[in-house]
C-alpha cells in the first residue's frame, strides 16, 4: 500500500472522531416512515402434537342439502322404479289441485262426509291397508266441517280385506275430537323438523323436505353427493335399530296393545322380544321393495324363508292333517295378531303379520291381564285358533291344543338317534 494512500485513511478518521467528540446530544425520536414492503416468507415452523381423533360424520350427510328421490332416480332408477312400488313413499301424501294421490295398488275415490277434495291437504296413508285426511288448517279430520264431539264421525277410509271377508268401509278414528294435531311426521316424512308448522298448516307440527319415507330418510342428504358421487358416498345402516325407530309403538321393552291386537307398527318391538332381535330386518326384507308388490305379483315377499335356517322344524311336524295341507311356517309363526285396519276378535286375527315367531306350547292367552301389552310369545289362540274357530277347522278345546301343541316340532324317535348329516 502507497504511503500517499495510508495518509487518506489516517486523515479520514482523524476527521471521524473529531466530529464525534464535538457531537451535541441527541434529539427526540423523529416521526415512524411508511411502512416498507413484506419481506419473503420464512421457513414453516415444526407441526404441533395431533390431537385425538373425532367420530366421523355419516358419509354423504356433512352440511349436505336434501336433493329429493327424483334426483336420486337420474342414476338410481333401476332402484327407484321398485322402491317407488313400496309402501314407504306412500304413507303421507300432498293433495295437489284438489286431486286424489296416484298410488300404486289401490285408489281413494272419496272423503270424509261432509269435505272434497278441495278441503284436504294431506292424505296420511292409503297405500294399502287405511288412510286419514287433513284439512286445509293443517288437522287431522275428525269431525263434520264446523263441527266437533261426535264420537260416531267416520273419518278412516279402511280397505277390503278378502281374507277377512271384509268390504272397504268407513270407521271412527278419534272421532269427534277437536283440533286433533298431525304430528306423525317423524315417521311418514323425509328431512323432518320438530319446529316449525309446514305449509304454515297450524295444525302440522314441524316442516320436512318430501312427503312419505324417500331415499334421504335412510341415506341421508345427499346433495354432497349428488356433486361428487365417487367421493363422497351416501350413507348405507343395515341396523335394525334404523327401522325400529318408526316401527315401535311407544317403547321397545313393551308390545301396545288394545281391543285384542297388537297396535300397529309394532314389529321392532315385537322383535325384541325374541332372539331375532340379533337379525336385521334386512336380511329377510329388501327395503326398497316392501312386501305388498311382492304379493301383488305372487312373488316370494322375503329375501330368505324360515326353513333356511329351522330346517329341523320344517321337517319333522307330529300333525299329518298340517303336513298334507302344506302350510308355510308363517301361518303359526307369525299369524295375523297384529292390527293395522282391521281385526275381528273371534276369528282372532287382524290384518298384519306379527313378528313374535315364538310359539309356548303351554300358553293359551295373548295379553296382559289388563290387555293393554302382549306377551313375549305366541299364544295357542292366535297361533291354533285363527284357524279352529267356529265356523272354519273343528273347533278345539284349551286342553286338545295344548296336548297338539306340545312336542309339534320333535322329531320320531329312531331319527333323533341318527347323527347329524
Amino acid at each position: 500500500m502507497s504511503q500517499k494512500l495510508l495518509f487518506i485513511i489516517g486523515a479520514v478518521l482523524a476527521l471521524t472522531l473529531l466530529l464525534a467528540a464535538c457531537a451535541g446530544p441527541e434529539g427526540e425520536q423523529g416521526p415512524a416512515g411508511p411502512q416498507g414492503q413484506a419481506g419473503p416468507e420464512g421457513p414453516q415452523g415444526p407441526a404441533g402434537a395431533a390431537g385425538p381423533a373425532g367420530e366421523a360424520a355419516p358419509a354423504g350427510s356433512m352440511a349436505a342439502a336434501y336433493a329429493g328421490d327424483q334426483v336420486c332416480a337420474g342414476c338410481h332408477k333401476e332402484i327407484y322404479d321398485v322402491y317407488i312400488k313400496s309402501g314407504h313413499p306412500w304413507i303421507m301424501n300432498k293433495v295437489v289441485d284438489g286431486t286424489a294421490p296416484d298410488y300404486p295398488f289401490t285408489g281413494i275415490s272419496s272423503v270424509p262426509s261432509g269435505y272434497s277434495w278441495d278441503d284436504i291437504s294431506y292424505v296420511i296413508g292409503g297405500y294399502e291397508w287405511r288412510a286419514l285426511f287433513v284439512d286445509q288448517e293443517g288437522y287431522i279430520i275428525t269431525d263434520a266441517p264446523g263441527a266437533s264431539g261426535n264420537a260416531e264421525y267416520l273419518n278412516q277410509w279402511n280397505f277390503a280385506n278378502v281374507r277377512l271377508d271384509l268390504n272397504a268401509d268407513w270407521v271412527a278414528y278419534h272421532g269427534g275430537e277437536d283440533n286433533l294435531m298431525m304430528d306423525c311426521g317423524e315417521c311418514h316424512t323425509t328431512g323432518y323438523s320438530p319446529n316449525g308448522n309446514q305449509d304454515g298448516l297450524e295444525g302440522l307440527v314441524g316442516t320436512w323436505q318430501q312427503e312419505g319415507v324417500r331415499c334421504e330418510a335412510c341415506h341421508g342428504p345427499g346433495g354432497n353427493h349428488m356433486s361428487n358421487p365417487q367421493g363422497i358416498p351416501m350413507q348405507i345402516d343395515r341396523d335394525a335399530e334404523l327401522c325400529g325407530k318408526c316401527h315401535v309403538n311407544e317403547t321397545v321393552e313393551i308390545v301396545d296393545a288394545a281391543d285384542g291386537f297388537i297396535e300397529s307398527n309394532e314389529q321392532y318391538g315385537e322383535m325384541f322380544q325374541s332372539k331375532h332381535i340379533i337379525m336385521d330386518c334386512v336380511i329377510c326384507h329388501d327395503a326398497h321393495s316392501g312386501v305388498a308388490q311382492h304379493a301383488a305379483a305372487e312373488e316370494p315377499t322375503t329375501r330368505t324363508t324360515c326353513e333356511n335356517c329351522h330346517f329341523r322344524q320344517a321337517q319333522y311336524q307330529n300333525n299329518d292333517t298340517h303336513q298334507r295341507m302344506g302350510l308355510a311356517c308363517v301361518t303359526c309363526h307369525m299369524p295375523y295378531i297384529t292390527k293395522t285396519a282391521w281385526g275381528v276378535p273371534e276369528k282372532f286375527s287382524a290384518d298384519t303379520r306379527t313378528h313374535l315367531f315364538a310359539i309356548n306350547p303351554s300358553q293359551i292367552g295373548q295379553f296382559s291381564e289388563d290387555g293393554t301389552a302382549a306377551l313375549s310369545e305366541i299364544g295357542l289362540n292366535y297361533a291354533c285358533r285363527q284357524c279352529h274357530y267356529s265356523g272354519f277347522a273343528s273347533v278345539k278345546t284349551d286342553e286338545e291344543l295344548l296336548q297338539a301343541a306340545e312336542g309339534y316340532h320333535d322329531q320320531p324317535e329312531e331319527a333323533a338317534e341318527q347323527p347329524a348329516p
